[in-house]
């Protein structure tokens, strides 16, 4: 007769294999806050690990809730070498306004990928659009802001997500 403990670590083992595993991270963010903001956000909705691409910040801990302590976060100084590190059979998802975007009400997430944002003024350069495998767009005319445009994509998996595995 299994534990509860055992219970929960075959449940939790269960979920990675069905729901697989996502990442997030940010471009060139201009505001520590911003990484703070979605890092307490990508712990809360379980992403498996943050990262950012570009030093354009002072570093410094806006990390109120210690999400360092159940998720990683990833520092690349430039794309190229995030790009080297993308898992395998994981699809990067870049989230962009974009003739070539999904609508983010459409977009079925892949079971496993790493979303991709942009600075808010400065978005993704074409050539790290033209890597993605799939371009996703948010409800508006502009640009939210970074945290909470990841927040929002991250919302959107999580209860999309919950709605196909119920």
């Amino acid at each position: 007769m299994r534990t509860d403990i055992q219970n929960f670590v075959v449940k939790k083992t269960l979920d990675l294999h069905t729901k697989g595993y996502y990442g997030i991270g940010i471009f060139n963010s201009r505001f520590i806050e911003n990484l703070g903001t979605l890092w307490r956000t990508a712990d809360l909705f379980h992403a498996s690990f943050i990262f950012t691409i570009g030093n354009r910040y002072k570093k410094h801990a806006s990390d109120t809730s210690l999400a360092f302590r159940n998720i990683p976060l990833y520092n690349y100084a430039t794309f190229d070498s995030f790009y080297q590190h993308i898992p395998y059979d994981c699809s990067l998802v870049g989230i962009e306004i974009d003739e070539n975007s999904e609508d983010i009400q459409t977009f079925n997430h892949p079971k496993r990928c790493i979303y991709l944002l942009g600075a808010e003024d400065i978005g993704l350069p074409k050539e790290m659009l033209e890597k993605c495998h799939k371009l996703v767009r948010l409800p508006g005319r502009f640009s939210l802001n970074v945290a909470v445009a990841g927040s929002l994509v991250m919302y959107d998996r999580v209860m999309k997500w919950n709605c196909m595995q119920s």
